[in-house]
């Protein structure tokens, strides 16, 4: 199993990015899909989920309205669209899927949301 996330970097308050978590070594459309985050001194929580058929969306309440996730299962890959950044969102972005009961993360990707 592997998950590769790309996309993060440094944007300013209000700006936009787009992660992106490349998957490979299960059936990728056949399982749910999360995007978690962790902040510095902070505990790993879940900012968003996405159904194996795409059709069932959930979120942090902090991200609601903000940030938007999908999947591509023709191409392995689901993302994280982000937009009205706050620095609050600042931490490392993983992926993650669970697979018979063990949980399989991804290295993560800085987001860094700062002036």
């Amino acid at each position: 199993v592997q998950l590769v996330e790309s996309g993060g970097g440094l944007v300013q308050p209000r700006g936009s990015l787009r992660l992106s978590c490349a998957a490979s070594g299960f059936s990728f459309s056949a399982y749910t899909m999360s995007w978690y985050r962790q902040a510095p001194g902070k505990e790993r929580e879940m900012v968003a989920r996405i159904s194996s058929g795409g059709d069932l969306r959930n979120y942090a309440d902090s991200v609601k309205d903000r940030f938007t996730i999908s999947r591509d299962n023709a191409k392995n890959t689901v993302y994280l669209q982000m937009n009205s950044l706050k620095p609050d969102d600042t931490a490392v972005y993983y992926c993650h899927v669970v697979l018979r009961y063990i949980a399989n993360w991804g290295q993560g990707t800085q987001v860094t949301v700062s002036s």
